[in-house]
């Protein structure tokens, strides 16, 4: 593989996402960035918007298409992506992994693939698609909380062992709310502060039970979940839990088979810590039981595994690389 050169152009690259996608591809020992698309920063250095990349890029934002590209990042905002395809029309060679939700599920619980805009996603989950990513020719990013939720019931599913109400709390840093200010991302609101937002109503319910409903052979019960936005920049710490038959000898024992050669996933022992995972494509999961109900936390960067990480594991599928190249990060300490 030391000879494999991807050429990649981003569409939406001044954002949050864009930008560590960005960092990540730079550093990619098989990526090429050939172009990046931004019409609000066109004509600009990226450094300009991504201040910390002075020195390391002289790329400028572009707002044409360089369509000598082998796969497209679709950086932009909900809505957006599929706007994007239906009026530029992409040559078919050019592979598509979008980090937005336009593609990540449809109303049929059976399909494997969500198909519009004339081209197949792929729900881009290594850890339960890895097959199809590998063949696939657009692949729809996971959400963040969605990722981090499901990782922590996939192996239930798997075995037809989610038969009662699954309750989750998450919390996120300031960055899963996007580089737009808004009321609740001002630093002088966030600091000290904790909030929850769209309880029950989560738009990532839809894909967490798209997955979960497709793998079992029998009805999924409710998922009840409230998100919390916490005091600080990135991250993201899911608990989830549901009434279970397991032990905790059966359960770790299940889960570590499941999660069996997935290099980004690891059962801790001990209850682990966000900053274990914060800069870092990993998600830590921790079991418990207590009384009847099996209890599950999950944790990962929000812009990594939970974006911009996850979406680049998922172009080294695509192209035959190692799943971990240029995803071999290590988290800071403090």
């Amino acid at each position: 593989m030391d000879g494999v050169s991807i050429k990649v152009g981003i569409a939406g690259g001044a954002g949050y996402t864009g930008g560590e996608l960005l960092r990540l591809l730079l550093n990619h020992p098989h990526a090429e960035v050939t172009f990046i698309l931004s019409k609000s920063q066109a004509g600009k250095p990226v450094h300009a918007v991504h201040k910390d990349l002075l020195g390391d890029t002289d790329v400028y934002f572009s707002e044409e298409i360089n369509p000598a590209i082998d796969v497209l990042f679709l950086c932009m905002g909900h809505g957006e992506s599929k706007k994007f395809l239906e009026s530029d029309e992409l040559p078919a060679n050019i592979k598509v992994i979008d980090l937005s939700q336009d593609f990540r599920w449809n109303e049929s619980f059976n399909e494997d693939t969500v198909t519009d805009c004339n081209r197949a996603f792929v729900y881009g989950l290594p850890e339960l698609n890895r097959v199809q990513i590998r063949t696939a020719e657009s692949i729809a990013n996971p959400g963040c909380f969605a990722t981090a939720i499901q990782l922590g019931l996939l192996p239930l599913a798997q075995q037809n062992l989610i038969t009662s109400e699954i309750h989750t709390s998450g919390i996120t840093g300031s960055t899963g709310a996007g580089q737009s200010l808004s009321a609740t991302s001002h630093y002088s609101w966030r600091s000290g502060n904790i909030s929850n937002y769209k309880v029950l109503s989560h738009q990532h319910l839809h894909e967490i039970r798209r997955t979960l409903q497709g793998m079992q052979n029998q009805e999924l019960p409710a998922i009840n979940f409230v998100p919390y936005r916490g005091p600080f920049t990135r991250g993201i710490l899911c608990t989830s839990y549901t009434k279970s038959d397991l032990n905790l000898s059966e359960a770790t024992a299940l889960y570590k088979d499941f999660y069996n050669g997935h290099p980004f996933v690891t059962i801790a022992d001990s209850t682990p810590n966000l900053k274990q995972v914060v800069n870092t494509n990993k998600c830590l999961l921790h079991l418990q039981k207590e009384g009847g109900n099996l209890v599950v936390t999950s944790m990962i960067d929000n812009l990594l595994k939970g974006a911009s990480g996850q979406a680049v594991q998922n172009m080294n599928l695509m192209f035959g690389l190692s799943e971990q190249a240029g995803l071999k990060l290590k988290a800071s300490a403090f």
